[in-house]
């Protein structure tokens, strides 16, 4: 598989997602076990945003139907508006 193919079949943005879930499983179980669920609750407003983001670029890529596109670009902004109120408190 040559690169070109590598990204417009959309294995780009699933190798990112992968990097993504070992990045979470590894702080996640970096944490003391008192920490852990705060630390998951942490981790998943912090990464969500770009998971979804990263979807959309899936979407895009690969051709799907423009309101796929819309609805993973759409799930960022909860996640990101929670993950500032998080970092405000």
């Amino acid at each position: 598989m040559d690169f070109k193919s590598f990204l417009t079949s959309g294995r780009v943005a699933d190798l990112l997602l992968l990097v993504m879930a070992v990045e979470f499983a590894a702080l996640t179980l970096s944490e003391p076990p008192a920490r852990r669920r705060a630390a998951v609750t942490d981790l998943m407003f912090a990464l969500a945003p770009g998971a979804c983001l990263t979807l959309a670029l899936r979407m895009a890529l690969t051709g799907a139907p423009w309101p796929w596109l819309a609805v993973w670009l759409t799930a960022a902004l909860p996640f990101h508006i929670g993950d500032l109120v998080r970092r405000r408190r």
